[in-house]
């Protein structure tokens, strides 16, 4: 019964963050508009969706929605490649997207090598391989 089905994101701009992260990062979906609603992208065992901030907060609490804080929350997402190279490849596509690098790819203290980067509205992205890391057929992180 545990499972994350859906991790939805606050944007502060639909336009710029689409752009950023379909056009910039690869990431897939069937939408074809360039400023619609909501938005899904297809990562394999969860949904990535981008949701215009202040509808967000007001879908939490209409009548007193909560309040944006900026800066780290205390929260990282995480994005798993299967080659150390790739690390260095998403870091040069989200500067090239217009993403800030905040820790350059560098070698883990438990062998593995990562970096972390920021999107257009300030959430914290960990890029990270490691050697034990598996994968199945569907491109799944496997039990570590």
């Amino acid at each position: 019964m545990n499972k994350i089905t859906c991790i939805c994101l606050g944007v502060r701009d639909m336009k710029r963050a689409i752009k950023f992260y379909r056009d910039g990062l690869g990431f897939k979906t069937n939408e074809k508009s360039d400023n619609p609603h909501v938005i899904f992208f297809n990562t394999p065992g969860t949904k990535f969706e981008l949701y215009p901030l202040d509808l967000l907060s007001k879908d939490i609490d209409k009548a007193n929605p909560p309040k944006v804080a900026n800066g780290f929350a205390g929260i990282t997402l995480a994005y798993n490649v299967e080659q150390q190279k790739e690390v260095d490849e998403v870091v040069e596509l989200v500067r090239h997207a217009g993403g800030t690098v905040v820790k350059e790819p560098t070698e883990t203290f438990w062998g593995g090598y990562h970096a972390y980067f920021t999107d257009l509205d300030g959430y914290y992205w960990e890029v990270v391989w490691g050697a034990m890391f598996e994968y199945d057929e569907n491109g799944l992180l496997k039990d570590l």
